[in-house]
């Protein structure tokens, strides 16, 4: 079992709370509480161009394990890649040959990977892209924030590269979504850089792809949250 779930330390060395000292406009909420930015390679597994996914949901991870009183998984930092394909075949959604490749996962099979190791469903919405259909994934997110406070998982159809939202802010200018891009390779870096180089960011929902549909994976934590006093650790 230990090698499906990543060590504590590794866990508590990299970035938190990544979008702390980025400017929030009036109208925004956001995720409330620790966590810990995921990426590419991050704990030694060169996994660009098939890991995204997989890094969102251990950041989503790591948020359940700092925030939730947890009946199940409460020693699981976070799942390791590998476990999680394990995970995936054993629960029957992926067959054997799953473990040890290069497949993708999505929106769903990070519902199954955070039921299997913490017992904590997620609610899916499916956006058909653009329109009134964007403007209830809209209302679903801001509820999920005000009540859940966890990052969230947003994955396409033709866009799809993993995107971990951390929050959502509307008003006069439209609507934006706080990113946390899963995609960054290299040596740890701070927030401010991290910031600064574009890896956690505002996004204009205008710019996401008409074309392609979206999935947003939403943590369901009733009765699971500590009492936070604080926004996020400084």
């Amino acid at each position: 079992m230990q090698q499906d779930i990543l060590g504590d330390s590794l866990v508590k060395a990299l970035p938190t709370n990544v979008h702390i000292g980025l400017q929030m406009p009036v109208q925004s909420v956001t995720v409330t509480g620790d966590y810990a930015y995921f990426h590419y390679g991050c704990d030694g597994l060169d996994d660009r161009g098939w890991g995204c996914g997989y890094r969102t949901v251990q950041t989503m991870a790591s948020w359940l394990w700092y925030n939730c009183a947890l009946t199940k998984g409460r020693h699981v930092s976070a799942p390791s890649l590998p476990g999680m394909q394990r995970a995936l075949v054993s629960t029957g959604d992926k067959p054997g040959h799953f473990c040890g490749s290069r497949d993708w996962i999505g929106t769903f099979e990070a519902s199954v990977v955070l039921d299997h190791f913490y017992d904590v469903p997620c609610k899916i919405v499916h956006v058909r892209g653009g329109g009134a259909d964007t403007e209830h994934a809209v209302a679903q997110l801001r509820e999920h924030f005000s009540r859940h406070g966890g990052p969230v998982m947003m994955g396409g159809g033709t866009d799809n590269a993993s995107k971990g939202v951390l929050g959502l802010s509307t008003g006069q200018h439209g609507t934006s979504l706080l990113i946390a891009d899963p995609h960054y390779h290299g040596p740890e870096r701070d927030r401010a850089e991290l910031q600064r180089r574009d890896w956690v960011r505002w996004t204009d929902v205008s710019s996401l792809d008409n074309s392609s549909f979206y999935n947003i994976c939403m943590p369901q934590t009733n009765g699971l949250l500590r009492t936070l006093t604080h926004t996020a650790r400084e």
